[in-house]
């Protein structure tokens, strides 16, 4: 059985401190693979780039860590996308009945577990991997690097390369297609 971590997220840019986590995650949890999930539309209505533009930076974001992390398409391919956790990894077991799934949250979440759409089933289906998050108890991983998207995209939207704060190839794909320019 393979043991797969999903790392759901809005990924407006996905950033170094994504990236290390990947590698934390493969490299010291009970995971074989990592599994990137750019959400569709975002839950709690945030504002984001174009699906298929945060899934190709996401795939640039994980090519370097080989073929143990992938990017998932899964919430564009749902019937009714809403940006709920659980419609998601309903999904994913549905199509991938021999992996067993974790989800990976940061310590911030566990905060906001009341919010979320049926959490505890949540739990069941993909017992959550707890990285640490500045400010906040809990995690079973070390805080990845603090990296603002907020801050990348005012780089960006500023005409400025996000570099260190992004991969170079994730930068190269954001100025080839014209994202986050003003």
């Amino acid at each position: 059985m393979t043991r797969v971590a999903i790392f759901g997220g809005s990924f407006n840019p996905p950033h170094l401190g994504h990236q290390a986590l990947c590698l934390m995650l493969l490299e010291t949890s009970p995971v074989d693979e990592v599994w990137l999930v750019p959400t569709f539309r975002h839950y709690f209505g945030k504002t984001l780039i174009g699906f298929e533009d945060r899934v190709l930076l996401c795939e640039q974001l994980v090519a370097p860590l080989g073929n143990r992390a992938s990017v998932s398409r899964v919430e564009s391919e749902l019937p009714n996308p809403q940006g709920r956790m659980l419609d998601t990894l309903e999904a994913l077991i549905a199509r991938h009945a021999n992996h067993a799934f974790r989800l990976v949250i940061g310590a911030d979440i566990l905060l906001e577990t009341a919010r979320w759409h049926r959490w505890d089933e949540i739990e069941k289906l993909a017992p959550p991997i707890v990285f640490q998050r500045h400010g906040y108890q809990g995690g079973d991983l070390p805080a990845p690097p603090d990296v603002s998207s907020t801050k990348i995209r005012e780089l960006l939207s500023s005409g400025e390369s996000a570099v260190p704060l992004i991969p170079k190839r994730v930068q190269a794909v954001i100025e080839r297609r014209g994202l986050y320019c003003p």
